[in-house]
């Protein structure tokens, strides 16, 4: 997850998965959802990808040539598969420990990643750019979702990509996400989600056509408990995500 010392920094949010840091790649471990969550987004960025920039989704290394910045990239869960498609990554998180744990592993799998311990605002101003960007389970965690939303669009290329994942601030979400997976189930630590920072399609639609950015895809995420298997629906109550992009020039 992203955050900073200003801007939309939160430092109870980094400090809290700071101190699950050297959990990240443990299937069975506090990130366990994430790691059952890991293939239906994956397939989704890597499909959506494709289909924009016109490239194979079935080769080996479709995104070769495109320069990706995954933020608040955690352990490096997301990156790393980009990485092995051909992204030039890079990976940025605002916990030092989040990076540290990242960085060994991807080293362990021979993996070139550029980690760094930097923000969105950070990285906006230094005047990086990138083909795509991943902002995938982070928006609910800062503190200024849209002015997040604008810094991470202004970073994108024109015709650039950006996939968003978050959460819907619905009564079943609050249900689901935060009764049942925190409290019932124990699938992630107490207190991980704040419900009045989720995001509704409609305040997430706004914030897209702020930034300045065109609204291609919105589609549900559903669990099922029968398969325990992750898929993508029509039913955006709980998780979400969105793919927008950035006019290409002239047009």
């Amino acid at each position: 997850m992203e955050s900073s010392a200003q801007g939309s920094v939160d430092p109870g949010e980094i400090a809290r998965f700071s101190a699950m840091a050297a959990e990240w790649w443990d299937p069975k471990g506090k990130f366990r959802p994430l790691h059952k969550f890991n293939p239906t987004r994956l397939a989704y960025i890597r499909d959506e990808t494709c289909r924009h920039f016109v490239r194979d989704s079935k080769s080996p290394r479709p995104f070769e040539g495109l320069r990706l910045l995954d933020i608040g990239c955690g352990g490096g869960l997301l990156s790393e598969p980009m990485a092995r498609l051909g992204a030039t990554m890079v990976s940025a998180d605002a916990s030092e420990k989040n990076i540290a744990t990242a960085s060994v592993h991807a080293a362990e799998q021979g993996l070139d990643i550029d980690y760094r311990c930097t923000t969105a605002e950070a990285l906006a101003e230094a005047g990086e750019r990138f083909d795509v960007i991943l902002n995938m389970e982070v928006i609910e965690h800062v503190t200024d979702p849209m002015r997040f939303l604008k810094d991470c669009a202004s970073m994108l290329k024109p015709g650039g990509l950006m996939f968003v994942a978050t959460l819907n601030r619905t009564l079943k979400a609050h249900a689901l996400a935060i009764v049942g997976a925190e409290y019932i189930l124990g699938w992630l630590p107490r207190g991980t989600h704040d419900w009045k920072k989720f995001i509704t399609t409609e305040e997430m639609e706004r914030g897209i056509a702020g930034a300045g950015l065109t609204l291609k895809d919105m589609t549900g995420v559903s669990y099922n408990p029968l398969t325990d298997k992750w898929s993508l629906s029509s039913d955006t109550d709980v998780n979400y995500m969105v793919t927008a992009a950035r006019p290409a020039e002239g047009k």
